[in-house]
Formats: C-alpha cells, sequence, structure tokens
C-alpha cells in the first residue's frame, strides 16, 4: 500500500461578495488529490480536499516541498503499524520535516491541505463516512446521526439593502436553518445598527442571529461596536479584531459583556492557547471557530484539543469555520458543539452534499464512505479532472 501521486490545482472562486475588509473577486482556493495503489471497486482510491474558502491557494509551497517529501518516502514509513492503512499522523510528520517552529501561517494551511485529504483516502479504505473513523480514534466510537447547523450569509453586494437581506434571511429558515450569522462592519455603525435590529425582529430570538466583522476593526470602532452591540445578547459576535491581538480583544470582551466567536484565522495549537490565556474569553460564553484544514488538520486540531480541555474548554464550545462537507466531518466526528453551513455562496465550494436536507437547525450526516464529496456533483466533477 503506497500513495502513487499527490496533485494539486488552483481554482478561481469568481465571486463578487464582500465582507468588513474585501470582496472575493481575487480569491482562489486549492484542490488536492492523493492517490493511492489501492483499488476498490475497480479503481484506484483518492482522497480529495481543498483549503477553505477565505484563504488563497497555496500550491507553490505544495509542489515544492510537502508533496516531494511525501512521495520520496519509504511507502510503508507512511502505513499505520498494522500496515492495513495509511497513517495521517505519519504522513503530518513526514511533511514537517525540516520545518522550524513557528511560522505557521505560511504552511499550515498547505500542509492542512493535503492531511485531510490523505483522511480521506483512509476512510474510503476503510469504508465508512470519514466522521465515523474520527470517531473511534478521538472521541470514544460515539458518533451522532445529526449535528446542529446554522448557515452564514448577510454579505454585502451591490443592490441589497435590508429588505433584500430579510429576503435571505427567510430564505434560509425556509431551507430549514433556525441560526443565521450575519457580516457587519462593511457599513457604518448606524446602518449595521438597523441592519441588526431589522433582522432581530424578524427571526424574534437573539440566539437565533450571530454576526460577523472578519476581524476589521480597529480599537476605536471595536469598542464602538461592543457598546452598540451588547445589548442584543446575540448567539455571538464573530471575529471583531485581530485574534492575535489579545489586549484588544479582551477589552472588546469586557466591554461587549455577550458572547464572543473567534479563532477562524489562527494556524497553530499554539496560537490557540495563548488566545485562551491572554484574550479576555470565558469558556462558559465564548466560542471557538478553528478551520481545521488550514491549521495543519486533523491530527494537530486534536492535540489542539487536548489543550484547550486543559484550560478549561469543552467541545461543546467549537464551532469550526468551514460551512463543508470536511467540517461536517471533523464536528461529528469530535462531538463539537455545531456546524456552520455556506449553501450556493462559494459555487461547487459550498454547503454539503446535493441531496442533504437541513431541518429544524439539523443536519442528518451523509453515510458514503469518506468525506463523500462524490455526492457534490458539481465539485466531485471538478475533482475528478484531477485525476
Amino acid at each position: 500500500m503506497r500513495i502513487v501521486d499527490i496533485r494539486e490545482t488552483a481554482v478561481a472562486l469568481n465571486s463578487s461578495l464582500r465582507n468588513a475588509v474585501f470582496d472575493f473577486s481575487e480569491m482562489t482556493t486549492s484542490v488536492v488529490a492523493v492517490i493511492t495503489d489501492v483499488i476498490r471497486e475497480g479503481r484506484p482510491v483518492i482522497g480529495y480536499a481543498f483549503n477553505s474558502t477565505g484563504r488563497y491557494a497555496c500550491g507553490a509551497q505544495m509542489r515544492a516541498r510537502f508533496i516531494p517529501r511525501v512521495l520520496k518516502a519509504a511507502p510503508d514509513s507512511l502505513l499505520a503499524p498494522d500496515g492495513r492503512n495509511l497513517d495521517p499522523e505519519r504522513v503530518l510528520g513526514c511533511m514537517m520535516q525540516r520545518e522550524k517552529p513557528g511560522g505557521h501561517t505560511e504552511r499550515s494551511v498547505a500542509i492542512g491541505t493535503i492531511e485531510v485529504a490523505v483522511w480521506d483516502a483512509v476512510a474510503k479504505i476503510e469504508g465508512k463516512p470519514l466522521y465515523r473513523v474520527l470517531a473511534d480514534r478521538y472521541n470514544g466510537g460515539v458518533a451522532p446521526e445529526r449535528i446542529a447547523c446554522y448557515v452564514g450569509g448577510g454579505w454585502y453586494e451591490p443592490g441589497k439593502g435590508i429588505p433584500e437581506l430579510l429576503d435571505e434571511i427567510r430564505a434560509k429558515f425556509d431551507e430549514g436553518y433556525d441560526v443565521m450569522k450575519i457580516k457587519v462592519g462593511g457599513a457604518t455603525l448606524d446602518e449595521d445598527v438597523r441592519r441588526v435590529e431589522a433582522a432581530l425582529d424578524f427571526v424574534g430570538d437573539s440566539g437565533r442571529l450571530a454576526v460577523d466583522a472578519n476581524a476589521g476593526f480597529d480599537r476605536a470602532r471595536a469598542l464602538a461596536y461592543a457598546q452598540a452591540f451588547g445589548r442584543y445578547r446575540l448567539k455571538w459576535f464573530e471575529e471583531p479584531t485581530d485574534p492575535l491581538d489579545y489586549a484588544l480583544l479582551a477589552e472588546f470582551s469586557d466591554r461587549y459583556g455577550a458572547p464572543i466567536g473567534t479563532g477562524e484565522n489562527l494556524f497553530s495549537t499554539q496560537d490557540v492557547v495563548n488566545l485562551l490565556r491572554f484574550g479576555g474569553l470565558q469558556p462558559e460564553r465564548d466560542f471557538i471557530q478553528t478551520d481545521v484544514p488550514q491549521s495543519y488538520g486533523i491530527v494537530q486540531f486534536s492535540r489542539t484539543l487536548a489543550a484547550m480541555r486543559a484550560l478549561g474548554w469543552s467541545r461543546e464550545r467549537v464551532f469550526p469555520h468551514g460551512g463543508n462537507q470536511m467540517t461536517l466531518h471533523i464536528v461529528a466526528g469530535f462531538g463539537l458543539g455545531g456546524c456552520e453551513a455556506y449553501p450556493g455562496v462559494f459555487g461547487a465550494f459550498a454547503g454539503f452534499a446535493d441531496d442533504a436536507r437541513v431541518a429544524d437547525g439539523w443536519l442528518a450526516l451523509p453515510q458514503r464512505p469518506g468525506i463523500g464529496f462524490e455526492g457534490q456533483n458539481a465539485l466531485y466533477a471538478l475533482m475528478k479532472q484531477m485525476t
């Protein structure tokens, strides 16, 4: 058993959406295929993944360092001790050879994307959905039949005002979601207050609405939004500041006094540990939103969860960034708090399997082996072109 090839290609998202910081007109993503010599139903087993939307394609690092290291390694050195499957932890260790500690953002997305593709292959070789493989290894074999799922939206777009925002929320709730996150910070504070108050009037419960500033605020604006929005007691206020600006985040937290969600822009276990120690967050109130494929992948995420637990944080407070099939399996496999969804937003990369259905905010889990990209026709067609 061996990995015979790893391929990467960059794909443009071609989106006009805008948040508080940037638009997605130049955004790309790396799609990865890990090809093995294991044959199932007459075809080689191939693991797929892509780096979550919001990070540009990172194929240069993959092609220069990480893919060659894996392909040059002795095949047995990448296998589980019983030799019956690939070992993602060993593959991760192989990619990290000759890498200096620190400097995570330069490599964590590239490594994590390949590592998640390896997990897709591992689960396909075992003939199980990935979340069941992860549950067996990291959650005592406990795997749910469904998970809580909220929907992200409320982007700034040309010609989109409050009526169009409410139409969007109505459509998402009609699809079965009961919690929605909308963008703030891409307009004036007064306009965002009007948008949020209109949304609250529609959803009827502050626990059914979250907001996201995409880490776009300086100190003055962060504290102004904290003062204005704290009274709403929303589900959470996501990414009000740069998550590495611990002092400002702690100041925002103190002024805001309600749930905060943050961490999607962190790329290592140590980043998360420092955030929890110095960012003014509370384990009974706030939420951590690590993006697993962007932060070295699933093996390292298991270490991050262990570090969080040592600091008093439960898995139920983790709502990973992503809104895709990869995140869906990770949430279910590790028993996390819930999953994000972005249906119809980022083209082929958005949402879940074509037959997935949300009911009362809950999403039933897929039964296809691996991550199940095969259930997303447009995305799988794109992936198959690589092989």
